[in-house]
């Protein structure tokens, strides 16, 4: 039998005598099954290669306002100075090494809702922690706090490491 056919299928089959007519209804179904499965790959090839387009169209807005970036992404926006690189990982992670100019805000610290309210609020930020959890957690507090132009780093550190980028320590 074949793989696609169904177990009730397959069952009905083999409690009746298949005749050479019943062979060409199975056939026929199988076909049908066969279609369905294909268009269920065809849909989910065109779901997949749309991901991919809109990966590549960049920065990506959230609800809240914020763009996220890609590691590389970031570079580029760190490199033209067009944000400031807020690290709120704590200080111990922070002296093992950090994006150039980051200042670091330790999103763990009890004043850090005091410590990201004294910011500049004209200024664009470029969020990030370790891996993306704390940085994520912080961002309703950027809101709340009023920062109006806010990047997330997607991966955080870690994935700012993987692509090879420059570090300071």
């Amino acid at each position: 039998m074949h793989a696609l056919a169904s177990p009730r299928l397959v069952s009905r089959l083999r409690a009746s005598s298949i005749s050479h007519s019943t062979g060409w209804v199975v056939a026929w179904q199988l076909s049908k099954m066969k279609s369905k499965f294909l268009i269920g790959v065809m849909f989910l090839a065109a779901a997949m290669a749309l991901v991919e387009v809109q990966a590549a169209e960049g920065p990506k807005k959230t609800d809240e306002g914020v763009k996220h970036v890609s590691a590389k992404e970031a570079q580029k926006l760190v490199a033209e100075k067009r944000v400031v690189v807020l690290d709120v990982r704590t200080a111990a992670e922070f002296k093992q090494g950090h994006i150039s100019g980051a200042t670091n805000v330790d999103f763990k610290a009890t004043d850090f809702r005091k410590r990201i309210g004294q910011l500049d609020k004209s200024k664009t930020y470029l969020v990030h922690c370790a891996a993306g959890g704390r940085s994520t957690q912080s961002l309703p507090i950027l809101k709340e706090q009023e920062l109006k132009s806010v990047y997330h780093l997607d991966g955080g550190f870690n994935g700012w490491k993987k692509e090879g980028l420059a570090i300071e320590k």
